[in-house]
């Protein structure tokens, strides 16, 4: 096929919803990364957190979102993706502009009438049940509003999109926080999503439907849970790589606060975080091509040693240099694990039941995120504020990804069905 066949079969192969979807998604991404970058020291900083509960709530903004998207998926299916996204921008910009408004006087009465960490946990778990809508939405449409010739780069625009979304959040962030209060950054946050409100009302119209496979209830995702946690050795595999989350979201939980507090209290912080999505743009095409001969449990062991012992650099040299170069290497761990991991799963999974096992892929996400927070706090409470040995730290975020490792390994070599050990990569497409 000639490029001019190839480029009027992309241009005729997706439908108005696709790309309609699919640009919210950059905002949605820059919504939440904009957030996610500037939570931990707005809560240490301007509401006076101490630094372990600031990572602790942190965490739970990160985790519950992925947690919950095991749900949304279902209920995005039951009331339709136009409804479902229309639903989801709403909620999240009223709950990007109520994170932002914490200390205002006009929530005076609420902050008075409760505990201040339980009004940010509750304000900061409403944007999950807006995202857990906005990503099974986003990728149903995809596919629904593509023809089956082009679906697969369909998807790649999907990823891409993600992807400028997730460097242009953290960029902004750094902009507006540079320049004025962080409590604008949350203001940002709300308009961009708002704004994929009113496009959505206007301009999205429901995808169709055509032979696709009954969607599933709210009550048969829960049954589906049930017959995973039945798999134990699926789950044990879920909860030891929850490991390398932990020491994944660390960019985000206590990264910025250890910055600012023992490395250079003027240095941007959340321009710092965008070196880990710019390295995914840019290396992920290439750095799957070369690995991808590795099976796919050993790619995913060695993204997790990689992420795992990157912390070595800001821990061995405290400056904001190595706190980049340290990023660029996390992610060079997470190209190389990411898309083998569900390469792995699809293996895992009993024969009929790949969707349900591909549905809890993304538990470990907030499992890491949750428990990440919880003990990024600890580390910070009595390294940074106890022994002051900030560095420390770090030795210790590399002990649980060398650990994580350590674990996938002795479950490769004893509980992985051999198939899914020993069977080679398919080569990528």
């Amino acid at each position: 096929m000639s490029i001019a066949q190839r480029w009027q079969e992309v241009r005729t192969g997706f439908e108005r919803p696709f790309w309609v979807a699919n640009i919210s998604e950059i905002f949605e991404r820059l919504s939440y990364y904009a957030v996610f970058a500037a939570l931990a020291r707005y809560l240490h900083e301007a509401l006076q957190f101490p630094a372990s509960q600031a990572a602790s709530l942190s965490g739970i903004f990160g985790g519950a979102v992925w947690v919950m998207a095991i749900f949304g998926g279902a209920l995005a299916d039951r009331i339709g993706f136009r409804r479902a996204l229309s639903t989801a921008y709403l909620l999240l910009s009223v709950a990007y502009f109520l994170v932002g408004s914490i200390s205002a006087t006009w929530l005076a009465p609420v902050r008075n009438a409760v505990p201040l960490g339980l009004m940010v946990g509750v304000i900061l778990f409403l944007p999950a049940l807006g995202v857990a809508l906005v990503k099974p939405s986003v990728v149903g449409t995809t596919a629904r509003a593509s023809h089956e010739n082009v679906r697969s780069i369909g998807y790649s625009i999907y990823y891409t999109m993600v992807n400028i979304g997730s460097t242009a959040g953290p960029f902004l962030a750094g902009w507006v926080h540079s320049r004025m209060r962080v409590e604008n950054v949350f203001r940002l946050a709300a308009l961009s999503v708002f704004l994929m409100f009113i496009g959505v009302l206007i301009f999205f119209r429901e995808p169709r439907r055509s032979g696709e496979q009954p969607t599933a209830s709210l009550g048969q995702v829960g049954r589906n849970f049930l017959t995973v946690l039945g798999n134990w050795r699926f789950v044990l595999f879920l909860l030891i790589f929850s490991g390398y989350w932990i020491v994944f979201w660390q960019q985000y939980l206590i990264l910025p606060i250890y910055i600012h507090d023992y490395v250079d209290a003027s240095a941007n912080t959340e321009m710092i975080l965008i070196a880990d999505p710019l390295m995914v743009i840019t290396f992920t095409v290439a750095v799957n091509a070369l690995t991808r001969r590795i099976p796919s449990f050993r790619a995913v062991t060695l993204g997790t040693v990689i992420t795992g012992v990157a912390w070595l650099l800001i821990g061995a040299h405290a400056t904001v240099v190595m706190a980049v170069l340290t990023l660029m290497v996390v992610a060079l761990g997470e190209i190389i694990q990411s898309p083998r991991y569900y390469e792995y799963i699809s293996r895992l999974a009993p024969a009929g039941q790949q969707g349900t096992y591909m549905g809890f892929a993304f538990l470990p996400i907030g499992i890491g995120s949750l428990v990440g927070g919880w003990f990024s706090g600890r580390l910070l409470h009595h390294f940074g504020e106890v022994t002051h040995q900030p560095q420390r730290i770090w030795w210790a975020v590399v002990a649980v990804g060398v650990v994580t490792a350590a674990l996938l390994w002795i479950y490769d070599m004893t509980l992985a069905p051999a198939e899914a050990r020993q069977t080679q990569a398919a080569p990528v497409k």
